[in-house]
């Protein structure tokens, strides 16, 4: 089991209220650090901690005065903010689809929420991060992106690039503050995302796709994210890690 060492260090996670984001928000805390959570989704009632190391924030991510000053009293509370994970993000099975055949306003929705919310958490994050000695961040992309798809989500999969495409610029640009940037590609993983995989059947069915031969954790996921804003990886940044269990293999 990897352990970690947050002590005296605060994290901003968005997507905090469920699946990868509320795993690295737990394993934060459980290390001693403090975490403000941002999420459209009210509080969990499975939060580590103590409510001393704990600000969690219900509202929109789209909103950017609604983040920056969920993130600006975070900062006054805890006195400091050191990571940033960009988690959230939504996967609209039903919306959607081919470029030459979707709703537009839905491919500018899916851009709000899964690429143009990071750019406002990054806008309010550094100014506090360039206070401090140092500051990582990680932004969560997908192996969409990566590959084609008979089935296309394609603002989904267009919006998960420009993530891996952000995380990059921020690493060139945030490196001489001391400052890392790190995207994390996941493979098929079992979040409330995916909640079409709603059987034991389902998910062993989808698992035989993958060379390792079932589906990801949140958790497995949530420690790659972990490693990368730890000071484990403080000589990593600008990297697109991928975490699919072999699934780019095929």
């Amino acid at each position: 089991m990897i352990t970690f060492d947050f002590s005296n260090r605060v994290a901003v996670v968005t997507g905090a209220g469920g699946g990868m984001g509320l795993e690295i928000a737990n394993l934060i805390l459980k290390a001693g650090g403090s975490v403000i959570m941002i999420d459209v989704k009210p509080e969990p009632d499975n939060l580590a901690g103590n409510l001393e190391q704990r600000f969690y924030a219900q509202g929109d991510l789209t909103e950017p005065e609604f983040v920056t000053a969920t993130i600006d009293d975070g900062a006054k509370r805890f006195g400091r903010i050191d990571y940033l994970a960009n988690v959230a993000g939504v996967l609209w099975f039903n919306r959607d689809a081919s470029l030459l055949d979707m709703d537009l306003e839905v491919w500018d929705q899916v851009f709000d929420i899964n690429l143009k919310s990071m750019v406002y958490t990054a806008r309010a994050v550094v100014p506090h991060m360039r206070k401090g000695t140092a500051g990582a961040m990680v932004h969560f992309s997908s192996t969409q992106c990566l590959r084609g798809d008979p089935l296309p989500q394609d603002a989904y999969s267009t919006a998960k690039a420009g993530v891996g495409a952000l995380s990059r610029s921020l690493a060139m640009q945030l490196a001489a503050d001391s400052i890392r940037s790190n995207a994390i590609y996941p493979g098929l993983t079992q979040t409330p995302l995916q909640a079409r995989w709603d059987t034991p059947e389902k998910i062993s069915d989808v698992g035989k796709f993958v060379p390792l031969g079932r589906i990801g954790t949140p958790q497995e996921l949530a420690t790659a994210a972990v490693f990368l804003l730890s000071d484990g990886a403080s000589y990593i940044t600008g990297i697109d890690l991928v975490v699919d269990g072999g699934l780019l293999l095929k």
